[in-house]
């Protein structure tokens, strides 16, 4: 017999992509019945086919939920590195105050799925490098202000202009400049690709958390005192390292949100955010690591686990000896135990990286390249050959956030192995991200650097920001802490991002694998789950790996 996600796959059979979105839309609760019915005719969906999906998941329980809305909710998060602008910030608190109040043309949710946000569809030519974008009607900013095409074109221009040094050029660099940001009318805007893309919808996304919709000739170093957005909560109140409040936007364009509110609560470490979900001060924690975080983990409360693609990358600077012979990075990298890694610090909560940002949550990752263990006696043989049999000692510079000072150590005793003495240093978020530009930024500038990275729903930033070489002027390499400079690499992952099919993004995905076990500018050993935990009387958290928090649908009994 048929189950209902057979029938609902062979409903989809055929439709549009618009259409499959409104039928995503209508399945996950965000739209009605009703809505569902009038959208599908404007998008040619069929009435048979709209009776179908309405009959495939008339026998499907909603998502259960005990509790009540109209709550105020209490949030505990990791403190911002810095102002809150949405040009300059760079980190996972000041991603989560963006996304609270701010919205994206498009939605990336907990599958990798595209979802349309603020605008409602979007297609390509044959060739993938021009993208246009339908903007949905009937939105406004939380000062009236009605959002149209302008404010789209006036928000990419702004992020995509290399004298703001804006960190979203981490993703659109060598991608899209301003000039290919055009208005084609009041609603809809087309993007001219320097190069084919095939992932392009994915940048514009709350992937690319950077890309709030701003109002046309908004000013972005001012939005730390309004939050102007135009999404479901509106803000109360900021304190700089303390927290924040909001309120529901009653405004709102599309379904209100549950909570009357939430309080945010900034923490610079993991340990007091636990100690307030688990004595009651707040009702869901944004972000812990297995380590530190084991008793949310044993009973009592709502965890939701995450595959993802986010992790560390230990970075070794390329341009500085000893690590300008790729043979002391090899050496390095071939110290780490990572199943023991993964067993230590996550409990099996982590998939085994092999040293390419390619993870396996990734369709497009080439898991034929042979996965990269642990070699005492190769790595002392490559030390050798590169003239340091006995050694050397060095300093490895970190961001003091959840697992990565376990992590720190770990590296440090392994190197030891193979009589590389390496000084750990961890910083807090705002003094190692500095300015995050070179020359201001102990992340971009240590020998040796361990920074985190939020998930991403393709590799695309993770191959271009740290391993591109750094090319101001066409914004390339930007997060390149390993000031790596590689052609073959450069083409390749040019190669890679222009490739529409997944069968052309694996094969290049083998090549670059393969050549960044030779290389090893940058060690990732590890694609950690995101783990978000919340009261057993809160219900209806939605965190995405990359760091968000969102909280629209949230009900406490």
């Amino acid at each position: 017999m048929n189950t209902e996600n057979d029938r609902l796959n062979r409903l989809r059979a055929g439709q549009t992509e618009l259409g499959n979105h409104v039928i995503d839309e209508f399945m996950a609760g965000r739209i009605s019945r009703r809505e569902l019915l009038r959208r599908g005719a404007l998008v040619g969906i069929s009435a048979p086919v709209l009776g179908g999906v309405l009959a495939a998941c008339s026998s499907t329980p909603a998502p259960s939920s005990s509790g009540k809305a109209g709550a105020i909710i209490n949030v505990g998060i990791i403190t911002p590195a810095g102002a809150i602008n949405p040009v300059t910030i760079d980190d996972q608190g000041g991603l989560d105050m963006l996304g609270q109040t701010g919205e994206y043309l498009t939605f990336s949710d907990q599958q990798l799925t595209l979802r349309p946000q603020l605008a409602t569809s979007w297609s390509s030519n044959t060739a993938a490098d021009v993208w246009t974008f339908k903007i949905r009607q009937g939105v406004k900013f939380h000062n009236g202000h009605p959002l149209t095409a302008d404010d789209v074109v006036y928000t990419y221009k702004l992020q995509t202009n290399t004298k703001t040094g804006g960190n979203a050029l981490s993703a659109f660099g060598g991608v899209l400049t301003p000039d290919g940001v055009q208005k084609v009318d009041d609603f809809t805007v087309a993007f001219h690709l320097t190069a084919a893309n095939g992932n392009f919808p994915y940048l514009t996304s709350s992937d690319n958390y950077n890309m709030i919709i701003l109002p046309n000739g908004y000013d972005p170093s001012s939005w730390q005192s309004s939050f102007i957005g135009t999404g479901p909560f509106v803000l109360k109140s900021y304190t700089v390292n303390k927290g924040a409040t909001f309120t529901r936007n009653e405004q709102y364009w599309g379904a209100k949100a549950k909570p009357a509110g939430t309080n945010f609560t900034f923490y610079a470490t993991q340990t007091p955010g636990i100690l307030a979900l688990t004595g009651g001060t707040i009702d869901v924690l944004g972000q812990f690591s297995v380590t530190g975080g084991e008793q949310l983990l044993t009973g009592g409360y709502n965890v939701i686990k995450l595959k993802s693609s986010a992790h560390r990358e230990l970075s070794m600077r390329c341009d500085k000896a000893p690590f300008t012979d790729p043979r002391v990075r090899q050496a390095i990298a071939l110290t780490l135990n990572r199943p023991g890694i993964i067993t230590a610090l996550f409990k099996g909560y982590a998939d085994l990286g092999n040293d390419s940002p390619f993870a396996p949550v990734f369709p497009s990752t080439n898991t034929s390249v042979p996965q990269r263990v642990k070699d005492i006696a190769k790595a002392k043989s490559l030390l050798a050959a590169a003239g340091h049999a006995k050694g050397f000692s060095t300093q490895l510079i970190g961001n003091d956030v959840l697992e990565i000072p376990d992590y720190a150590q770990i590296v440090a005793a392994s190197a030891k192995e193979i009589g590389v003495d390496i000084a750990v240093k961890m910083e807090s978020s705002s003094v190692y991200y500095g300015k995050a530009t070179f020359g201001n930024s102990d992340w971009l500038d240590a020998t040796m650097s361990l920074v985190d990275y939020g998930h991403r729903s393709v590799p695309n930033v993770f191959l271009t920001a740290p391993l591109q070489t750094y090319n101001a002027k066409a914004g390339t390499g930007t997060w390149n802490a390993a000031h790596f400079n590689n052609a073959q690499y450069d083409k390749l992952s040019k190669e890679y991002i222009a490739a529409v099919d997944l069968s052309t993004q694996r094969t290049i995905a083998g090549q670059i694998e393969t050549l960044l076990l030779d290389q090893t500018p940058i060690i990732y050993a590890y694609f950690y789950n995101y783990l978000t935990a919340t009261g057993k009387d809160v219900h209806g958290a939605y965190p995405t790996a990359i760091g968000h928090i969102f909280l629209y649908d949230v009900t406490k009994s």
